[in-house]
């Protein structure tokens, strides 16, 4: 039976519910209410525990706020014996468009706080990541409101969209591993294949 260690990244708090910087917690959880489980406070992140065709998945939304995440992935990492090929981290990301979702098996954080912080607490980007695209659609300056912003009226049927692909997709690399699911889903557009 493999073990799977599946974290979404974000902020803690309702200011922060529906941004577009949390959308890790939001494929989160949307992995775990199809599952039919509840996440629950635990040490450092918001866990729950899915079965699933002989796989355990250790689900966390990180406690610590963006900034500090390596911490709660680093525990619930060595808590669990799971290994660096097995970690999975979804996070939103700004170089991407919004119709697209990129699975990659290691890589910088890309200025990512979040994935910052991880990489340095793992000493290595050699673990696997699912960047679900934002987009960069803000004047010059105003990044920060932009990724702390809630998604335009517009853009929610794709990102609702995306959620559940997202949700296929870490179920995919669960059980047909990273290679296979990332050529079923990088090349996926979602402004045409919906």
């Amino acid at each position: 039976m493999g073990k799977f260690l599946i974290v979404g990244l974000g902020n803690i708090g309702p200011e922060y519910e529906g941004t577009r910087h949390n959308i890790g917690f939001d494929v989160l959880d949307a992995l775990v209410k199809r599952h039919g489980a509840t996440f629950r406070s635990a040490r450092l992140a918001e866990m729950v525990e899915v079965k699933w065709k002989s796989h355990l998945l250790e689900c966390i939304k990180p406690t610590t706020y963006m900034n500090n995440s390596g911490k709660a992935v680093k525990y619930w990492m060595d808590k669990e014996k799971i290994t660096l090929e097995n970690i999975l981290v979804v996070v939103d990301d700004l170089a991407l468009p919004l119709t697209k979702i990129r699975l990659r098996p290691a890589g910088s954080d890309a200025g990512h706080n979040g994935l910052r912080s991880v990489q340095e607490t793992l000493g290595t980007d050699a673990y696997p990541k699912l960047r679900f695209g934002i987009g960069n659609d803000f004047p010059k300056g105003s990044q920060i409101d932009f990724v702390l912003g809630r998604w335009d009226e517009n853009e929610l049927p794709l990102v609702r969209a995306k959620t559940e692909k997202a949700v296929e997709l870490i179920e995919s690399f669960v059980t047909s591993g990273i290679e296979r699911t990332m050529s079923q889903y990088n090349k996926l557009d979602f402004g045409y294949d919906l």
